[in-house]
Formats: C-alpha cells, sequence, structure tokens
C-alpha cells in the first residue's frame, strides 16, 4: 500500500507553524511514502477580503521546501505544491501570481470565502442564524466552485463540502448537500472536461470533504483523478487517516488514485 498526504501546511501558511521539515518527519512517522506541501497562496486576503499583493515570495517557500528536503533525506519522498484559494475573485491576478512560481509539483484550487453578497466573509467565521441561512451560503459557495472548476488551472479542486466542517462540526448544524445534486453535477462535469480532479479530504479524522455519496456520483461520471489529503496544519494530524480515505476510495469504485510530479499525475493501485 502506498500512502500519500497531498493535502499539508508548514510555516509558510498564515494559519500554521511548523517548519516544512517537522511536517515531512511527522508523516514519515505516520507511515506516509510521500508528502506534498500545500502552502496557501492567496490572490485576496481572508479578512477583510480585499486584494493580496500581487507576488507571492515563491524564493522563501523554494527555500523552506530545499532545507527541508535536505535536512529529511531519503526517509520520505518530497513534493512542493500551493493551495492556491479563492481564485475565483480576480481569475487574471490568480494567473499572474502563478506565472511567477518555480516548476511545481501539484495546485489544489479551494475556496475558502462567500462571494461579495456575503461581504467577503470567510467560511471559518461566518455563522448563519438558522439552517435557512447556512443553505442559502452553501449555493452560494457552489457557485463560486462551479466558477474555479470551469476556469480549471490547477490539479485538483479542494474539499468540496468545505462549508459542512464549519456548519456542523463547529457550529452544531446536521447539513449536507443533498439538495445541491445539480451543482455539484456541474462543478465535476466542469472538472472532467478540464483534466482536473478532486481530493479526498480526510479533514483530519473528521467527516470526510466529499463523503462517499459525491465520491461515488464522481466516479459514475467518468472521474479518475483523485488525491487524498489530511489538512493538516500541524504535525500531530500529518498523514492523518489516508489510510481510511484508501479503504473509502475502494468503496466507492475506485482501483486507484493519484500523486503528481512535475504537474502530471502518477498512478497508485489502490
Amino acid at each position: 500500500m502506498y500512502l500519500a498526504d497531498y493535502h499539508t501546511h508548514s510555516r509558510m501558511s498564515p494559519d500554521a507553524a511548523t517548519p516544512m521539515a517537522d511536517m515531512a518527519r511527522a508523516a514519515a512517522a505516520a507511515g506516509m511514502n510521500e508528502i506534498c506541501l500545500t502552502d496557501h497562496v492567496e490572490p485576496v486576503e481572508w479578512l477583510p477580503g480585499r486584494p493580496a499583493a500581487e507576488t507571492y515570495d515563491w524564493q522563501a517557500l523554494e527555500a523552506e521546501f530545499a532545507s527541508a528536503r535536505a535536512a529529511v533525506g531519503d526517509t520520505i519522498s518530497m513534493r512542493l505544491g500551493v493551495e492556491l484559494g479563492d481564485a475565483f475573485w480576480d481569475f487574471a491576478r490568480a494567473e499572474r501570481i502563478m506565472a511567477a512560481a518555480p516548476k511545481l509539483d501539484f495546485v489544489i484550487g479551494s475556496v475558502h470565502m462567500f462571494s461579495e453578497a456575503y461581504e467577503t466573509w470567510d467560511l471559518s467565521v461566518y455563522a448563519p442564524e438558522d439552517e435557512h441561512a447556512a443553505r442559502r451560503a452553501i449555493a452560494d459557495y457552489l457557485e463560486s466552485a462551479y466558477a474555479m472548476a470551469k476556469w480549471g488551472k490547477f490539479s485538483v479542486l479542494g474539499h468540496l463540502t468545505l462549508p459542512l466542517r464549519y456548519f456542523n462540526e463547529k457550529l452544531g448544524f446536521s447539513l449536507s448537500f443533498d439538495e445541491f445534486g445539480g451543482e455539484v453535477e456541474d462543478i465535476f462535469r466542469a472538472l472532467i472536461q478540464n483534466g482536473c480532479g478532486i481530493e479526498l479530504n480526510t479533514n483530519r479524522g473528521h467527516t470526510p470533504l466529499p463523503d462517499e455519496k459525491w465520491l461515488r456520483l464522481y466516479r459514475s461520471m467518468g472521474g479518475e483523478i483523485i488525491t487524498l489529503g489530511s489538512d493538516a496544519h500541524s504535525p500531530a494530524f500529518a498523514g492523518c487517516a489516508i489510510r481510511e480515505g484508501q479503504a473509502r476510495l475502494r468503496a466507492c469504485g475506485f482501483g486507484r488514485f493519484c500523486t503528481f510530479d512535475g504537474g502530471a499525475p502518477v498512478w497508485h493501485e489502490l
């Protein structure tokens, strides 16, 4: 069994504090064969949702990665990626930022913020007053995710059902994406047409994002490209629930998953 954690964050992300080398060591200790560091690159600032700088410090990212790889040696295979968040706010800006990037192995495209209709609230801090308001917010989120899928300039779409992490786990709602099946189908169709995939985000051992219903739908539509990632922001969660995620993929009809090398998928049997 080949084990790879393809969604991890280090101190190169604004919401994490651990050196890349320590994240890699933790993943190796958890039994991972491979880790991809996917620190945040944002064309907008999360709060209050205004444009970020036109540039990103790619040199610092490369230096941190090179230092980590030298420190870790051959104990684990390391890949360099990023999580490109909220590019839908300004695709042209995101493309300019990414044009200056070094050769990356992997890019997660993700949505962390609502639209202007919600005054650019970040999902993690928005608190709907009731389930009706939460469902309207999910619809807003899915419109942005669909825009990302149609744009398609990334490897996989990250944590598709992310609002449920905050609405259910944090605020105690009992919501699902069941009433948004058509929207999810549209997103999957656009991703497949663009040669992109999705991730199974193991959500640090909580409810996977997305869950089995949507994994099965993606597979039934011909979706093949899929990665597994813990979304770890600290060593404690590196490699978390990756084995269980692989079992879940097998149960949903997948025969293989992928890692990435230089932007190209590398396939591994489940």
